[in-house]
């Protein structure tokens, strides 16, 4: 059994442990709400713009003018895996996730004998794949130094994945981040961004009919970069809410946690002193009768 000092150190060392998670949480706290509100107010500008270009797409899918980057190259050979994790940890199973969906996905397709290239957002998730797949890693987004993330961040990365697309690195590019539920349920998503892929309307709406001036192709070739950049910056917001999310609640369980031990070891501590004080009261007993 521990002695009383040692007891008392534990003690102490848990309550300095519980006062850092407590106020981690409340950090956590405060900044996702602003990362919530950033990834609500982008949301329906993503749904209606895609609406719009899936409109589009409609029209000019079989256009043998359609743009490369609705059309693709025609080939599914090479894939490029951009993985967007956090640049922090104690945030839960948040990073895990992510890089558990992108494993199992690079892992299919190199089964299938296709080309994989993977680009990393954040640096939890480089350190994570890097033990096997760093060998077919082509850059890694350092995020550290970003306060809040802004378009301007997304823009950097969709036109690094623009500039590949052009030069004929790849066929299909697919983006793996956390979407976000609630401050206890992070969605993994994998969305595809090359060739563009646009979810289908609701089946019971009647869409609209237009006359498109210029025409469809002219417009898709203009907008569907804008596309891109927007599908990765909301990417980025949905991982920004969903990683303080994880956070805040991974250091609530540690805050109960700790204080779960701190009752433990008192207990523990207070029997050890009774036993120690009964010891003594015994000892002073038995030395008065031997009198």
């Amino acid at each position: 059994m521990a002695n009383l000092k040692d007891l008392k150190t534990r003690i102490e060392s848990v309550k300095s442990t519980r006062k850092i998670t407590k106020a981690m949480q409340m950090v956590a706290a405060a900044k996702l709400r602003r990362a919530q509100e950033s990834a609500e107010a982008a949301r329906p500008y993503a749904v209606q713009m895609n609406a719009v270009l899936g409109n589009l797409a409609k029209g000019a899918a079989n256009s043998p003018t359609a743009p490369r980057l609705l059309a693709g190259t025609g080939k599914d050979a090479v894939h490029l895996l951009v993985v967007a994790t956090s640049e922090r940890g104690l945030c839960g199973g948040f990073n895990s996730s992510i890089v558990k969906m992108a494993r199992a996905h690079a892992r299919a397709l190199l089964a299938a004998g296709k080309i994989v290239k993977i680009i990393t957002v954040g640096k939890k998730g480089r350190e994570q794949l890097k033990r096997e797949y760093g060998d077919i890693m082509l850059r890694h987004v350092d995020m550290s130094e970003v306060k809040n993330v802004g378009y301007v961040n997304a823009k950097d990365v969709s036109e690094d994945v623009l500039t590949r697309f052009d030069a004929g690195e790849f066929d299909v590019a697919t983006i793996f981040f956390n979407r976000f539920k609630n401050v206890v349920e992070q969605i993994p998503t994998a969305q595809q961004l090359i060739p563009a892929v646009f979810a289908d309307a609701d089946s019971n709406d009647v869409a609209p009919s237009y006359d498109y001036e210029p025409d469809e192709d002219e417009i898709l070739a203009s907008l569907l970069p804008r596309s891109l950049t927007t599908q990765v910056f909301t990417a980025l917001l949905e991982n920004g809410a969903s990683e303080q999310g994880a956070r805040m609640s991974a250091m609530d369980n540690a805050t109960r946690n700790a204080g779960d031990m701190i009752d433990n070891l008192t207990i523990q501590f207070n029997r050890s002193r009774q036993a120690a004080i009964t010891n003594e009261l015994i000892e002073i007993i038995s030395g008065a009768e031997a009198l």
